[in-house]
């Protein structure tokens, strides 16, 4: 009777195998890795669109709302309407909600600046006097921000009121971001929507 021989893998055929799964458990790691990265850039993007897109629909909102109401400042001096230069803008605006029916305006002040590279929206609680509130970060990544004023056809990129009118015909905002991608928008200016008046109101 011929003794059984005991069956088993010689040590290159470890060796192979082992490699091989090493270079599978590479792949797989390389792909995690590629597309955790893939998802990361894509909710970057995602989030400047709607970045991009909350600040398209708070300014035009702002300047569609901008009325003739001179305000004073911190130091109690009387400041046009609507005033601003190539890199800020400040301006009255109308409609602000009182949803907590605080005993205020429905006017409010407000004013956009570029502080180390993210475009801001101050706001004040009240139109004469005030202190402003802490600034809201509307865009990220702005290398330069440039407005400019339309008046009777003629583009100036300054606007302090003494144009002939208290408010201009539009604004335009040009905006550099730090990847060189350049953003432009025109908003009009003073043409807030007022709802019709109701029948027999």
């Amino acid at each position: 009777m011929t003794p059984s021989r005991e069956h088993g893998f010689t040590l290159v055929e470890v060796m192979v195998s082992l490699m091989i799964f090493g270079m599978i458990a590479a792949a797989g790691v390389a792909i995690l890795s590629f597309s955790v990265r893939s998802q990361a850039a894509t909710g970057a993007k995602l989030d400047d669109a709607a970045a991009l897109g909350r600040t398209v629909s708070i300014l035009s909102a702002d300047l569609a709302q901008a009325t003739n109401r001179p305000a004073r400042d911190e130091g109690g001096t009387l400041r046009p309407a609507f005033t601003g230069d190539a890199a800020t803008l400040a301006l009255v605006r109308l409609g602000w909600s009182n949803v907590d029916a605080a005993p205020r305006s429905t006017a409010q002040k407000v004013a956009y600046r570029v502080e180390s590279g993210t475009l801001e929206r101050v706001a004040y609680p009240m139109v004469d006097g005030a202190q402003p509130l802490p600034a809201a970060a509307m865009l990220t990544r702005v290398r330069q921000a440039r407005l400019r004023y339309r008046f009777r056809g003629a583009w100036s990129d300054r606007w302090d009121g003494a144009q002939g009118a208290p408010l201009p015909d539009a604004t335009e905002l040009t905006i550099v971001r730090t990847d060189g991608t350049t953003w432009r928008q025109m908003f009009l200016v003073g043409t807030g929507y007022a709802p019709p008046a109701l029948a027999g109101g």
